[in-house]
């Protein structure tokens, strides 16, 4: 038998491309001597992620349809015959075992082509409500790893394994307390402490938000971690002080949970996975523009099980001072919140998806 090849596709967000990567990890702890190839869409972020976390990557022409009618939409089915084509030369190429999708405009070219040329195909679906890439593969996959309960609304039944999404671990394996935690952002470990977490290029109205709250906060004399993303640090660096520490990201996402009393976050399938590891009370205000609105879903599928807070961004300026209030001033809606949170939590996930994966090795 010869080394084993995988070649895994996901991208244009993180969302897509952590999960690959940590099924990679996964994939070389088991067999040392593999070997990898990720297929991403040029200029995107994968083209500098995948190769920093220690993997070679091939980029295609391809991009997604926009919303409205544009210029380049009358590209795209050029994109596509030209990213079918130079995915069909990869897998030729490349010759893998298994090729692995997490979603993402290039997993559908890679994917299909791989399935033609006889590569079993496994899909990894992060959200509560599909993507469509998964949703146009799903037919020919052997597997789908999903995180959610209710997704054969999207997929074939006999074709679904619950598996949860892939997570850093590492992010609460932290053996630090939480007053040193706060000692490293430079807080006060005696005071609450309220993480704010709008992804790594930021998210603008849960940005203007915490602006206009930052007098409340005070008042109710609470410390702030607000992670404003790269794309607004200059706008609202001017904030920082001894109780508001003002980051465009955050290096040390462990500390930053092992700090927090309370979370407010976007409502992505990684930050919502790894929030119910961490089992801390989170209210998500989920992004609006996003596909099929996936983010409202993500946090629906929580609050069902009252396990967090979910406010939409049209509700902000007449709720969320209530709301906050409601979890903030009760100890026991605050425990209540992270247990509950805490039991959706799968932990194991990258390890049960690698389990599907070697199946179809054998």
């Amino acid at each position: 038998m010869d080394r084993y090849r995988f070649i895994l596709s996901g991208g244009g967000t993180g969302g897509h491309i952590y999960p690959a990567v940590a099924i990679a990890n996964e994939l070389k702890r088991r067999y040392p001597d593999a070997e990898f190839l990720f297929v991403g869409a040029k200029d995107k972020m994968e083209m500098e992620k995948v190769p920093q976390a220690g993997y070679e990557i091939k980029g295609l022409w391809i991009s997604g349809i926009q919303r409205k009618l544009t210029l380049k939409n009358l590209m795209f089915p050029f994109k596509l015959i030209s990213s079918l084509l130079e995915a069909r030369k990869i897998v030729k190429q490349f010759k893998p075992h298994v090729a692995i999708g997490t979603g993402g405009f290039a997993s559908g070219p890679l994917l299909r082509m791989a399935e033609s040329s006889g590569v079993p195909c496994v899909l990894q679906e992060q959200n509560s409500f599909a993507g469509i890439t998964n949703k146009l593969l799903a037919g020919k996959a052997e597997k789908i790893c999903v995180a959610y309960d209710g997704m054969e609304r999207f997929f074939p039944k006999e074709k679904i394994v619950k598996t949860g999404n892939p997570i850093r671990t590492d992010l609460v394996d932290v053996k630090v307390g939480a007053q040193e935690a706060a000692a490293f952002f430079g807080l006060n470990g005696d005071k609450k402490t309220v993480l704010i977490l709008g992804g790594s290029l930021g998210a603008r109205r849960i940005n203007q938000l915490i602006e206009k709250e930052l007098g409340f906060f005070e008042e109710k004399g609470l410390q702030v971690l607000w992670q404003c993303g790269k794309l607004y640090h200059e706008e609202y660096k001017k904030y920082e002080s001894d109780t508001v520490k003002v980051l465009a990201f955050v290096n040390r996402m462990d500390l930053a949970y092992a700090a927090a009393d309370i979370i407010i976050s976007r409502a992505g399938a990684g930050s919502v996975s790894e929030l119910c590891l961490v089992g801390k009370p989170v209210i998500f205000i989920p992004s609006p523009n996003v596909a099929e609105d996936h983010q409202t879903q993500n946090a629906k599928a929580l609050v069902a099980k009252d396990a967090a807070i979910m406010l939409r961004e049209s509700e902000l300026d007449a709720a969320f001072e209530k709301n906050f209030t409601n979890v903030m001033d009760s100890e026991e809606v605050r425990e209540k919140l992270g247990k509950n949170i805490k039991k959706m939590a799968m932990p194991k996930a990258t390890e049960h998806i690698v389990d599907e994966i070697e199946k179809l090795l054998k």
